[in-house]
């Protein structure tokens, strides 16, 4: 991730939410880039916000004295001024020094989490989104999960970055070509899988960690039957929250097994992460 930070502001709240974010998601490396520099003249004041960021990173588990700080200005470098475009490629060059190319997992069955489904005239219903995990063929046979009743389709046509393909491997953002569904069978939050490789379920047992209220969660505890908003891959769907049995209200801070019962089925297997 890059984590952008006014070098004549410093560290605002919100510079630690998008840290700790990172740190919740699973982001494994940041770069820093320290915008805004050109309105700052004193360089103490650049070593002072420097120190702060590195610190701030330590504060959430990322090594802050190791990570790469890029001083600069994004809008001197897009008035084209030549020693801040240096500072832009230097930033890229940091991406791809320090944090690590993303292993695509390729062997496991084929998951899109879909983002956005649209018509093109002549040619059918496309489904967006990035490739979970998997492989997947022009000419695949594919199942739509989650919200509705599962519904099969065959894949007619792969597309990245305008250009057509013969398949799309994990990590790639495609547009999916599927052949015998409308626009409005499909939605965001549902996925395009592999026939039989997951399932909708409604009720599920998860382990939970609420966010306390310095963590930017909660403020106050909640109860058996609190009914949140549930966020899942690309959807969020409203769940009715069981827990433990003598188990009646749950602290912010506190880790807590429970039951939750969606108002729609999701896809979901084993592991799956929610928010």
């Amino acid at each position: 991730a890059i984590l952008v930070c006014s070098a004549a502001d410093g560290p605002m709240p919100q510079t630690r939410e998008h840290i700790l974010l990172s740190r919740q998601v699973g982001v494994p490396k940041i770069v820093v880039f320290l915008n805004k520099c050109d309105m700052v003249d004193d360089e103490e004041l650049l070593e002072l916000v420097e120190m702060e960021v590195r610190e701030l990173l330590d504060q959430y588990e990322f090594p802050g004295d190791d990570t790469p700080v890029v001083m600069g200005s994004a809008l001197k470098a897009i008035e084209g001024e030549e020693q801040y475009v240096e500072k832009i490629v230097e930033l890229v060059q940091a991406m791809d020094d320090y944090i690590p190319a993303p292993e695509r997992d390729t062997e496991k069955p084929f998951i899109l989490p879909i983002e956005d489904v649209f018509s093109i005239s002549g040619r059918g219903t496309v489904v967006t989104g990035r490739i979970e995990r998997g492989v997947i063929n022009v000419g695949d046979e594919v199942e739509v999960v989650g919200i509705r009743p599962t519904q099969k389709t065959t894949v007619t046509g792969v597309e990245m970055f305008r250009k057509l393909l013969d398949r799309g491997e994990a990590g790639d953002n495609v547009g999916i070509l599927v052949r015998g569904l409308k626009r409005d069978d499909v939605e965001r939050g549902q996925v395009l899988c592999k026939p039989g490789s997951i399932k909708p379920h409604t009720k599920f047992e998860a382990e939970v960690y609420v966010l306390s209220k310095e963590e930017g969660g909660r403020h106050t505890p909640f109860f058996k039957g609190y009914r949140p908003q549930f966020y899942f891959r690309t959807t969020d769907i409203t769940g009715a929250v069981g827990l433990p049995e003598g188990v009646e209200m749950v602290m912010p801070g506190d880790n807590v097994k429970m039951t939750i019962t969606l108002i729609n089925p999701i896809a979901m297997d084993e592991g799956l992460r929610f928010a």
